[in-house]
């Protein structure tokens, strides 16, 4: 398999089914081999569901009873996934699904170990209110204070990997929820992984999505423990065997048969 693209989905009943079938299209416009891994991360509503309705034998449906957070999902999906690049794009679609095609040229052109979307290039199109503006401007100048990341944005749900990349990487991590990027390429940096691309992203928010305060806390206390255990206890030192190999769980989990 050429390429995995995993698919984090909490409670994205109503929209994921034409959602997938919009990723489908442009992923049959690659011309490669292909998988999409969707993890419902929680099954409270009909994501999974609406996820195996799509009928895709290309698209393999995993999901949990309770939310785990978005690493978690990712770190299953990477799991059971079999492909030699690994994609990360969020459920919603809010990021252009198109842009992955220009992402894997990228990779291959200029040799780089990740491709990121970064709302900071200057070719991307991004239409999101000021205050979720504002807000993505202060972490990342938080974010520039803490670490020596290499990039100009950390957060967007767009990326794509070398799977060896994670293999290596994703064993180290302790991040379960909204920091998981952070800590991702914090951990991918500090272990010698540096040729990262920035590309362009089309972002169109959906309005109504808001960050509650609960969550902003969160955000910000799991960005503090990200630099303790880079610059206090070196906890990212503690190298572990190679783990995230395709498909290596016995008790994935799936949806019931």
């Amino acid at each position: 398999m050429q390429l995995s693209v995993v698919v984090p989905a909490y409670r994205e009943g109503p929209r994921i089914y034409e959602n997938l079938r919009r990723l489908l299209c442009e992923l049959d416009q690659l011309e490669t081999d292909y998988e999409v891994v969707v993890v419902s991360d929680g099954n409270t509503d009909a994501t999974a569901a609406e996820a195996e309705r799509v009928g895709s034998d290309r698209i393999k449906v995993l999901q949990y009873p309770v939310n785990r957070g978005k690493g978690f999902a990712l770190r299953l999906g990477v799991d059971q996934s079999t492909g030699r690049l690994v994609t990360f794009i969020d459920a919603d679609m809010e990021l252009n699904p198109a842009e992955i095609k220009n992402f894997i040229e990228l990779l291959r052109e200029q040799n780089a170990d990740i491709v990121i979307g970064s709302k900071r290039h200057r070719l991307s199109r991004v239409h999101y209110p000021m205050f979720r503006r504002l807000q993505s401007v202060g972490y990342q100048l938080l974010i520039r204070l803490l670490f020596d990341v290499g990039v100009r944005d950390t957060q967007t749900g767009l990326k794509l990997f070398r799977r060896e990349v994670l293999a290596d990487v994703l064993p180290l991590l302790a991040v379960k929820q909204f920091a998981f990027d952070l800590e991702l390429l914090v951990v991918a940096r500090h272990l010698g992984y540096t040729r990262v691309v920035e590309a362009p992203i089309e972002l169109s928010y959906q309005f109504s999505s808001t960050i509650s305060p609960r969550a902003v806390f969160k955000i910000l206390w799991d960005t503090a423990a990200i630099y303790y255990r880079l610059h206090i206890t070196h906890y990212y030192e503690r190298r572990t065997p190679l783990s995230v190999e395709p498909a290596a769980s016995a008790n994935a989990l799936r949806r019931p048969d």
